[in-house]
């Protein structure tokens, strides 16, 4: 299937490893032209050469999606430098401190910041630039958390995500009179290299086997691309009747107690 996705321009944010580098990487093979911006320096040089070497134009930047000056210097960048930004993708994610008792009311602000905050301002910002662009397209990566707590989770984590859910909807009703998709994906458990999981699985092997054996319907756990076909796909013009909804790709994950972590 063509996802008529050739010579698009899109930006990932938090596009240098996990699902972000994975979706990143799914639309270069369409055809997209990329902006990828994540905190860490050396990875996110080493994510854009390998995304540069399947032929698309790849501008990274190193940015902090929680302060507002490095969401525009982003936004800008990504217009200087590709002449135009037709798909956001808000993958940046994670959380900060514990449970309710061991976390602090920063631990509760920097999760929202990251969580929701940077892809409220990055549409906003993002908005004048994909105004009656054809295909424009929004996609929010939020978590099954937000509906379904894990035993044993983070709750500013969880809440945070269901605020998610509840923007994509909402600024989907607003801005489909310019021509703007938004909608939401929300993974499951998911493992990739040096991820929490994959350092799970590293550290006790034969516990981690049997966790996912049991713990999980399809008696494993999500692969990265597994989510970034879904979001690749409801980017594209192909998914142009789907329009605020909340897409989940879980495997049909039920909520267990956490091993050890529980984030995309």
């Amino acid at each position: 299937m063509d996802l008529q996705l050739k010579d698009k321009c899109a930006l990932v944010t938090g596009g240098s490893r996990g699902i972000g580098f994975y979706t990143a990487t799914a639309l270069a093979q369409e055809g997209c032209n990329l902006a990828i911006c994540a905190r860490g320096g050396d990875t996110l040089q080493e994510s854009g050469e390998k995304l540069r070497g399947l032929g698309v134009k790849v501008v990274d930047i190193q940015a902090d999606v929680c302060a507002e000056d490095d969401c525009q210097r982003v936004i800008d960048t990504c217009i200087s430098e590709l002449g135009a930004l037709d798909i956001l993708i808000n993958n940046a994610g994670g959380a900060s401190g514990g449970g309710l008792t061991d976390s602090s009311d920063d631990d509760w602000r920097e999760t929202y910041e990251l969580n929701v905050f940077a892809a409220v301002r990055l549409i906003r910002m993002a908005t004048p630039h994909m105004k009656g662009r054809p295909g424009a397209s929004v996609v929010n990566v939020s978590s099954i958390s937000g509906w379904s707590p894990p035993l044993g989770g983070f709750p500013q984590y969880g809440s945070s995500k269901a605020s998610l859910i509840f923007l994509g909807e909402s600024l989907a009703l607003q801005l489909v009179k310019d021509g703007i998709r938004v909608n939401t994906v929300s993974p499951g458990s998911v493992i990739w290299d040096d991820s929490g999981w994959d350092n799970y699985r590293k550290s006790d092997s034969e516990a981690f086997a049997a966790y996912e054996r049991d713990g999980f319907p399809m008696g494993r756990l999500g692969k990265p691309d597994e989510i970034a076909d879904v979001i690749t796909f409801l980017a594209s013009p192909r998914s142009n009747w789907i329009n605020g909804r909340n897409i989940a790709v879980d495997g049909l994950e039920q909520p267990v107690p956490v091993a050890k972590y529980r984030f995309h």
